[in-house]
């Protein structure tokens, strides 16, 4: 076998393995579909009268939902890549000669697709909810790309999250902070109208640009300078994430 080829079928038994997980842990997927489109229900029926948005709040909402949709099936993964460390299962697949960036991949890119049916389930209700974007298929394009680099970019941080994680517990309390922050950005209410502290903070912490970016190509404006501070942002999670990760493979595996 090749040596790009052995990584290639390696990553894809991981991907595999990672989903039956997946499939028997009804919790993990509660977190990463169902959950994110009860959010979308209490804001848009509870919350939503109360926020002047200059608009229908279904519109200004649903970037921020697809947001949640990622952040909010963080922690399965974390908790998955800590349990295969404390239990040894990594050892056994160094043994095994299985190639270490399949491992981490195969984690990945497990988490992308399940947030890949997160952001599908929440965009299918905005849409019976009412949610109905002027973006171009060009502009659609863009706003599939800045998902998909949001979604890339938290799973590599995850992971490394996961790794460094001493149990299983800990791993999905570490990614609490991913989970919180979208409630303390311009996801639901816009910044400007918080108060003085929170304010800042919701505008300079990294998932606003990104939800500004994606609410940009959404609405059929897209703002470049959102956009190129989305895409730094998670350039730099990504890099973070992955050095931090195989490092900790490395040293722990």
């Amino acid at each position: 076998m090749s040596t790009i080829s052995a990584p290639l079928a390696d990553s894809t038994i991981m991907l595999r393995r990672n989903f039956k997980h997946i499939a028997r842990t009804p919790v993990t997927v509660f977190n990463a579909a169902l959950m994110p489109v009860v959010m979308m229900l209490i804001f848009v029926y509870v919350f939503g009268s109360a926020f002047d948005i200059g608009g229908h709040y279904i519109d200004y909402a649903t970037p921020g939902m697809i947001l949640l949709a990622i952040s909010y099936g963080l922690s399965g993964t974390a908790v998955s890549v800590s349990s295969d460390m404390a239990k040894g299962i990594i050892n056994r697949f160094k043994v095994m000669d299985v190639s270490r960036s399949a491992v981490l991949t195969g984690h990945v890119v497990a988490t992308i697709l399940t947030n890949a049916v997160a952001i599908t389930a929440v965009i299918g209700v905005a849409f019976a909810l009412g949610f109905r974007p002027p973006a171009t298929a060009l502009d659609w394009l863009g706003a599939i790309g800045i998902m998909a680099a949001t979604s890339f970019a938290a799973s590599w941080l995850t992971v490394a999250l996961g790794m460094a994680a001493k149990t299983p517990e800990s791993a999905g309390m570490g990614v609490v902070p991913l989970i919180m922050l979208p409630f303390v950005s311009s996801a639901v209410v816009p910044a400007d109208k918080m108060g003085q502290g929170v304010r800042q903070f919701a505008q300079y912490q990294p998932f606003t640009p990104i939800i500004e970016a994606l609410r940009g190509f959404l609405n059929g404006h897209p703002s470049g300078g959102y956009t190129a501070a989305a895409l730094a942002w998670c350039a730099g999670f990504a890099i973070v994430g992955y050095l931090w990760s195989r490092a900790t493979f490395n040293k722990r595996a």
